[in-house]
């Protein structure tokens, strides 16, 4: 089974153009899906919106009464995902905004059976790009992914920030089994746990991959959810957690890991 998680905050004018592209891309597979959408705080359409969809798709609905953020609407998702698929099941997230283009589904699938753990929708791959960034934030993007790629290097990864990717669901189980909580554990830093869920899975052993994907954010038609300098502050947090002289996450949950095994 593939299961699809969809954050969404206020994306009414972005689901008429997005889930109809997720039906036609399973529409030309086997493969059973399920969509997970949480509804986060939204104070327009987009809970109505979904309720309709639920007509013709099989889709599950978490609702935030308040708007909580990405890190804990992201934590609810992996749960929920975590607690109804099986190990070899594959879990995909991605945006709501319609700028991540299902089309790419399929590959991530390809590269997961290839026997990747995580793979990743990436703009720097051969083949890859953006459409409708400024010159101004795709610097930013950029810079961001040199310093995630100094501080938090992972081999064969150039795409540390786009949050379009394909998990294999034994990965984000053991995960969520060992750290709990702690999974994404900086929940209201902006888009920090996009990155966080990298680190997490790399000290657990994950295996990684990409595949080329354009980020359309010339199809962007809500505003952007991202506050940049909450984004910045997290990931300079998670620089200090990651590297704090006396352990950080590096040594102390490497620790806990390999007693965790030797315990099962």
């Amino acid at each position: 089974m593939i299961v699809i998680l969809l954050p969404a905050y206020n994306e009414e004018e972005s689901l008429p153009h997005l889930m109809p592209k997720i039906q036609n891309v399973f529409a030309e597979k086997d493969n059973d899906y399920k969509v997970i959408v949480c509804d986060d705080g939204s104070t327009d359409r987009t809970l109505e919106l979904l309720n309709e969809y639920q007509k013709t798709m099989d889709i599950e609905i978490i609702v935030h009464k308040i708007n909580r953020g990405l890190g804990e609407t992201s934590r609810d998702l992996f749960e929920k995902a975590a607690n109804i698929t099986k190990p070899n099941d594959i879990i995909i997230r991605l945006d709501c905004d319609d700028t991540h283009e299902p089309e790419f589904i399929p590959v991530l699938i390809k590269k997961i059976e290839e026997g990747f753990d995580v793979v990743i929708a990436s703009r720097f791959e051969p083949g890859g790009g953006q459409k409708g960034v400024s010159s101004y934030r795709a610097f930013i993007s950029r810079a961001a992914n040199i310093f995630m790629k100094f501080f938090f290097p992972i081999p064969g990864l150039k795409e540390y920030s786009c949050g379009f990717r394909a998990y294999r669901a034994s990965v984000i189980q053991s995960a969520i089994t060992f750290y709990g909580n702690e999974f994404i554990q900086l929940k209201g830093l902006g888009f920090t746990c996009t990155l966080e869920k990298l680190v997490k899975l790399k000290i657990l052993g994950a295996r990684f991959g990409e595949v080329p994907f354009m980020l359309r954010y010339d199809q962007k038609v809500s505003d952007s959810k991202m506050v940049g300098s909450i984004t910045t502050l997290g990931y300079l947090m998670m620089l200090l957690l990651h590297y704090w002289p006396w352990g950080g996450w590096r040594q102390a949950y490497k620790k806990r890991y390999k007693q965790f095994n030797q315990g099962h």
